[in-house]
């Protein structure tokens, strides 16, 4: 299994300064990761640092709380992929999810799919806030309103990525959707468990550890 293919390798926290940023990006170059995750400060710098490369650049939309408004989310998600992301990766609107409005979920994730011209979307349901029904339920929306993937978590919230989370994703959203894990991961174990049932990305900072079989104490 070629781990790198599946790590979205991730800088997403507030400090992260332009050297910091520059160092994921040459660590993706070098180990041939599926993408760079950064904050959409950052766009458009990545995007001419991997111009050559076949690393693609992934930023957060509406991140890390979920609670902006559709425009809003759409309006971020545009000025990103005009500043060249490839993929985008949106917070639901996680109150709506706890009332049960599962329509305004749905209308939520639409507004940004509705934007995203061929880019890959995917959809933050933030696991470790929602039951199991509600885990289903917004995966359920996400596949509804067009996302690319559904993904379990920012890393910034009460938890991560589980095991039991990943099956249910992938049971949930059927077999040509994407599931990505992130949030927790620290080895290449605990990567291979989540792959095992369902993953098809994995949100990590832990990449280097993770490729070189180390294990690492990286929250995201």
């Amino acid at each position: 299994m070629k781990l790198n293919t599946y790590i979205d390798h991730t800088i997403l926290k507030a400090d992260a300064n332009q050297a910091k940023v520059q160092q994921i990006i040459d660590e993706a170059k070098k180990y041939d990761f599926a993408s760079v995750c950064i904050n959409p400060t950052w766009v458009a710098f990545a995007t001419d640092a991997l111009k050559d490369s076949k690393t693609n650049v992934c930023t957060v939309i509406g991140f890390p709380l979920g609670a902006n408004t559709s425009a809003v989310k759409a309006f971020e998600a545009e000025d990103a992929i005009k500043n060249g992301a490839d993929e985008i990766d949106m917070v639901i609107n996680i109150g709506a999810a706890k009332d049960g409005n599962w329509e305004l979920v749905e209308s939520d994730i639409a507004a940004v799919n509705a934007v995203k011209a061929g880019h890959v979307l995917k959809v933050i349901i933030e696991t470790s806030l929602l039951t199991d029904e509600e885990k289903v339920q917004a995966s359920l929306a996400a596949k509804r309103a067009g996302a690319d993937f559904v993904k379990t978590s920012t890393g910034f919230s009460t938890g991560g990525a589980t095991v039991a989370d990943v099956k249910l994703m992938r049971e949930t959203v059927g077999p040509d959707m994407g599931v990505k894990a992130s949030g927790g991961i620290h080895s290449a174990e605990e990567a291979e468990a989540v792959i095992a049932v369902g993953a098809t990305r994995l949100g990590v900072s832990a990449s280097i550890a993770i490729i070189e079989g180390e294990v690492s104490n990286e929250s995201y």
